[in-house]
């Protein structure tokens, strides 16, 4: 499963979701649905303009975690 991380960074930059969705031309509810790990996809450009903003690679935002639950043996 592939866990958001963009909180952590954001705190870390001390930005709020208001002044970060602005800065990289989102809304506000697309960047909650970031956030919160809801969003199916994303798109390389906004990838891009988050690490742009934050000053981070992606991999700071994205982490990729094995599912213990996904019921394979």
């Amino acid at each position: 499963m592939i866990v958001v991380n963009l909180d952590v960074m954001m705190a870390r930059r001390k930005i709020s979701s208001t002044e970060l969705a602005e800065r990289i031309g989102i809304t506000p509810a697309n960047l909650s649905i970031l956030k919160t790990g809801k969003a199916k996809a994303v798109r390389f450009s906004t990838l891009e303009a988050l690490c742009e903003v934050l000053q981070c690679q992606p991999g700071d935002i994205l982490e990729y975690r094995k599912d213990d639950n996904s019921g394979e043996l």
